[in-house]
This record gives structure tokens, sequence and C-alpha cells, in this order.
């Protein structure tokens, strides 16, 4: 399977943000991808709560989404919308990070909405509370898709190996980790994790990033990733907006879970303190 994952430098500019999208996805479907994954926030990337909530549409308005499903449907290609920032009717003043899995027939097939929530203070001038502006989401989400088992989340979610070791021992063959990385948690942690997700699930990963300056002042740091089961670096994108290509066979996960079978390995045990 031929695998795009797309590297943007998303605003609260809904038009621009969807122009964006087009360009990338047309090149990809140029190029021959079966596969196109988006970033997260792709339509939306605005940290300021009230400006975010004032802009915000709803699923069955937002641009970009009826976009990828246009596309989708003509070129015959799966587009997996890592995120868009959505107005949410049922819960008041809230917004949604969800996620959408588009088949080639240009309809949803799934949807995910972000289950852990970034909260944290890097420094000083750089602190996020998102569970101040979004409802988290209650479900895994695991999609059957013609090529194998789909795993979906969104980037702190990366943080909690619990929640891929689920997906994996479910059925999950391919684990997507869109995101919109910081740029100090990037350089430090962001192969790491991928990485490390990859190797305990004997999975693929493929983490679409936000890179750049944004215009609400937020920098993030790009560099998205195709890992192989085994951990290794199949594709690596830089700081700035392009599209990453990757061919990915799986069979490789049945090869990688038989030599190191650690995903079924889950002994029973008690704590002790001493």
């Amino acid at each position: 399977m031929k695998v795009a994952c797309v590297q943007l430098t998303s605003s609260i500019d809904l038009k621009y943000n969807c122009q964006q999208v087009e360009v990338a996805l047309q090149e990809a479907v140029e190029n021959g991808a079966q596969w196109i994954v988006l970033p997260e926030a792709v339509n939306l990337l605005q940290q300021k709560n009230p400006l975010a909530r004032a802009t915000a549409v709803t699923e069955e308005e937002d641009p970009v989404l009826k976009y990828c499903q246009d596309i989708a449907g003509k070129a015959g290609v799966w587009i997996h919308v890592g995120s868009l920032i959505l107005h949410n009717s049922t819960a008041e003043g809230r917004l949604l990070n969800r996620g959408f899995v588009i088949d080639d027939q240009g309809k949803i097939r799934a949807r995910y909405d972000k289950i852990h929530l970034f909260d944290a203070i890097l420094s000083d001038q750089e602190s996020y509370r998102e569970s101040a502006s979004f409802e988290a989401g209650k479900e895994a989400v695991l999609l059957q898709t013609p090529w194998g088992g789909y795993g979906m989340s969104i980037c702190y979610d990366m943080r909690f190996p619990h929640l891929y070791r689920t997906l994996s021992q479910a059925g999950a063959q391919i684990l997507a980790i869109p995101a919109a990385f910081t740029r100090p948690t990037g350089k430090a942690h962001w192969h790491t994790l991928l990485r490390a997700r990859a190797i305990e699930n004997g999975c693929f990963v493929i983490a679409a990033a936000q890179c750049g300056e944004h215009r609400d002042g937020r920098a993030t740091y790009g560099h998205s990733l195709i890992i192989s089961p085994w951990g290794e670096i199949l594709a690596e994108a830089g700081e700035t907006p392009c599209n990453l290509y990757g061919t990915i066979s799986l069979t490789e996960p049945e090869r990688v879970r038989y030599k190191v079978p650690a995903w079924q390995h889950q002994p029973q045990f008690r704590l002790t303190s001493c």
C-alpha cells in the first residue's frame, strides 16, 4: 500500500487551510497514493479558546471534510483526516477534536474523538489546557480496512501506551498518530515515543504532523514519520509543509510479531511496596 503523509502549517483561516489541503491531496493522488493521512487540527489551529469557538463550524458545515469526501470518491483513495476542530452542539462552550476516515467511495467510515487532552506547562511562557476547551473522547476506534486493522488516535494520546496495546490486541496492524506537537516536546520526545509505539505493538506507525510558525503564536515540530513494526524510520519529513511517501507491506507486522510476540505477553502480577 502506498501511503502519503501530509505535513501542513494550518492557521485560524478556514479558507486558507482548505486550499492547503486541496493542493496536498491533489499532489498525493497524482503520485499514486492509496491511503492519505492529514495532521491534527487541519481545518483550524488556534489555541485561544474564544477565537476557536467563534471560528469553528459543525461537522456538517466543515469545508475541509466536504472536500476530502469529494476527492476520495472521485480519485478512489482513502483519506484519514487526522483531526478537525469542530463546534459541539451537545456540550455548551466545548469543542471537539475529531478524526475521520473516509473510504474510496467518499463515505465516512470512522470517527474518533481525542481521548487524552493536552494539559501541560512547558515554561512560564508556554502552557496548554485543552481540557478547558475540548470535550474528551470516550471510545478507542479500530477500523477494518482492505489493508488490515487501522487504529486511530491523536497527538497527546501517544503518551499513553495502553491505548495502543488495546488497539493492537484487537487487530490493529497500523497505528495512526496525527499530531500538532510543540517544538519543545517534539525535540525531546517525538521520535522516541513514536518508535516505541511501533516496536512494542509490532505495528506500522503513520504520524502526519503540523509544522512551522502558526498565526496564533504556536510553533509545531513537523518531522512527520512513517515507521516500520521493527521501529525503523521508513520516511521522515523536515520542518516545512510537504507530502511524505512510503510503501508498507502488511505481511511485516506478522513477521515482526512472530519474532518478538511481546504484544501477547501480559502475565498478571501484584505490586508489592517495600
